[in-house]
């Protein structure tokens, strides 16, 4: 970004959450100093990092001596603080912002927890101690819930124009299809739908897109 750095944005790649709020910093157009946060050598557990973050976690900002974390509320902030900034992350009318922000509630409460329990079962298991029965449920759930978000999709975008429902929803999605570099086979990608895939497409052509790619999945 060009100019000043003003937003110091702390992130840990691969968090779905964390690369929620960089689409957002990049669509908005803001400058920012990104520092990236290592889940395995006790970046969030310092006494530092928790001041401005007592949960421990990605991501957090920190605006001119204002700091938060929890992603929805960071880009929340990002559209009111900045509103002049970029393209909006809440467009429309009343109706049209709160559609928007109801698709980001059922990612964050429906989308994420499915995917969750297939992350949980391929990523942070073992290859030894893989529970079949439990990556079989963990993929019925994320499909379950990939139709209901292809049903949801009628435009190029979950809000007609590129929103935050966007920048909440494909992270999710990408970390889901990423289980399949862990378990080949495991046939994530076949449950996505048309619409969905030409929404992937479309996502995956921004012109931010690749600097905001999680750093070390570019390796494999």
């Amino acid at each position: 970004m060009g100019g000043t750095a003003l937003i110091t944005f702390y992130y840990g790649s691969g968090s779905p959450f964390a690369w929620r709020v960089w689409l957002a910093l990049e669509h908005k157009q803001l400058a920012y100093e990104l520092r990236q946060m290592s889940f395995s050598s006790g970046d969030l557990q310092t006494p530092e990092y928790r001041r401005i973050n007592p949960r421990g976690k990605v991501p957090t900002i920190e605006d001119d001596g204002f700091s938060l974390y929890e992603s929805a509320a960071i880009v929340e902030y990002l559209e009111d603080q900045y509103p002049q900034s970029g393209a909006s992350l809440f467009p429309g009318d009343a109706r049209s912002r709160a559609h928007i922000r109801r698709l980001v509630n059922e990612a964050d409460l429906y989308l994420e927890a499915a995917g969750r329990k297939l992350v949980t079962a391929v990523l942070f298991t073992n290859t030894e101690e893989w529970d079949e029965d439990q990556i079989r449920a963990g993929r019925e759930a994320v499909a379950v819930e990939l139709a209901n978000f292809e049903g949801y999709l009628s435009g190029d975008y979950y809000g007609g124009e590129l929103c935050a429902a966007d920048f909440t929803i494909y992270p999710l999605v990408a970390l889901m299809r990423r289980m399949e570099v862990r378990k080949p086979g495991l046939g994530v990608a076949s449950l996505i739908g048309p619409k969905m895939s030409a929404w992937i497409q479309r996502i995956e052509s921004l012109p931010y897109y690749s600097k905001t790619y999680p750093p070390h999945w570019k390796a494999k």
